[in-house]
């Protein structure tokens, strides 16, 4: 027996608003902001959501060095690698230099947190 249904990750940032919204239209989820920017969260149709909290003196993640660890990165599976990569580049995702596989794509999203692009 599940305790939860789905579980909700939530992202620390420097900008919960900005971060929200990169993911809302990722993910092309609804995002919601319910106490002015200081809690986002960006959830679908089916109940699964991401969070995003402001945090001062915020530090990206550097990878794939470990100075400052990523903790977690998201697996996007997207059908097609160079149309999903357009799309993300447009939103404001950055491509990362170090390409370790062929099978998926390294970003940073807007906050610097690692994501990546995979095929189904």
């Amino acid at each position: 027996m599940a305790i939860a249904r789905f579980p909700t990750i939530v992202l620390d940032c420097p900008d919960a608003q900005a971060l929200g919204r990169f993911y809302g239209a990722l993910l092309d989820w609804e995002v919601s902001d319910g106490d002015g920017g200081q809690w986002v969260e960006a959830r679908s149709d089916h109940g699964q959501s991401l969070c995003f909290q402001p945090v001062e003196d915020y530090r990206a993640p550097v990878w794939p060095g470990q100075d400052v660890p990523q903790q977690m990165h998201l697996d996007v599976v997207v059908e097609d690698l160079d149309t999903a990569e357009a799309e993300v580049l447009a939103i404001g995702a950055t491509k990362h230099e170090h390409q370790p596989g062929t099978t998926f794509r390294v970003f940073l999203d807007p906050a610097g947190h690692p994501f990546c692009l995979c095929l189904s």
